[in-house]
């Protein structure tokens, strides 16, 4: 199979980051929702001054940044104002993945990984990847990874990761998983032989040396075909 663009999720807890920290290893273009999620609510971005409008100056810390914990607990009690926040937030995000994406399609790279916690449930996104990977691991040790990490009771991390569509359900909407229940050297492994399968692609080769005829400009081009027809 040939891919360009992958989308990558998971679950709380389900080792997300290991599997990305193995891809970022091989030098694989990495694209993070939740890093570019951050960076488009900074005081310099259209989407806070939007957000402050619509929520008020008590949301924000002393240094006028905001205060994700403050604004997370208006929004989770509140649907509608998750709605608003979304619509806010989400065509910056986008436009920003979009800007990186043409950067690595410029590059020359064979697939670009989209790493969205939320792929699944959102689902309007996974029509624009070839393949998606699910970072899967099973539900007890899931519960027991959780339970550990953040210090929580068992009824705290159930309660967590059923805010969550489960990863069973998961699993069957992606087209490749990584089972990451087991030691790290085995979830490395499935990593590589992702890896290897989707670098064997050639596929979009065309379009990417076309697009960097573009960004390069045309003037080699040009100097070329006056030689021609000159000499």
């Amino acid at each position: 199979s040939t891919m360009f663009l992958v989308g990558l999720s998971g679950g709380i807890a389900s080792g997300k980051s290991t599997v990305v920290a193995v891809l970022r290893e091989l030098g694989c273009a990495v694209i993070d929702a939740d890093v570019i999620a951050r960076e488009v609510v900074q005081p310099h971005f259209k989407a806070y001054q939007q957000i402050v409008r619509y929520f008020g100056t008590e949301i924000l810390l002393e240094n006028g940044e905001i205060n994700r914990e403050a604004l997370g607990n208006i929004i989770f009690s509140h649907p509608e104002k998750r709605q608003l926040l979304n619509s806010i937030t989400h065509p910056e995000i986008q436009k920003e993945m979009l800007k990186q994406i043409l950067k690595y399609f410029v590059l020359g790279y064979r697939y670009v990984i989209l790493d969205i916690p939320l792929l699944f449930e959102t689902s309007r996104l996974t029509k624009f990847m070839k393949y998606t990977v699910l970072v899967y691991c099973d539900p007890p040790t899931q519960l027991s990874r959780l339970m550990k990490r953040n210090g929580l009771s068992q009824a705290e991390a159930e309660a967590r990761i059923a805010s969550q569509l489960p990863l069973d359900e998961k699993r069957k909407l992606a087209s490749h998983v990584i089972d990451n229940s087991g030691d790290r050297e085995s979830t490395r492994r499935q990593v590589l032989r992702l890896h290897a399968r989707l670098e064997d692609s050639l596929d979009f080769l065309w379009a990417r040396l076309a697009a960097g005829t573009v960004v390069a400009g045309l003037g080699g081009l040009v100097y070329l075909l006056l030689r021609h027809f000159i000499s």
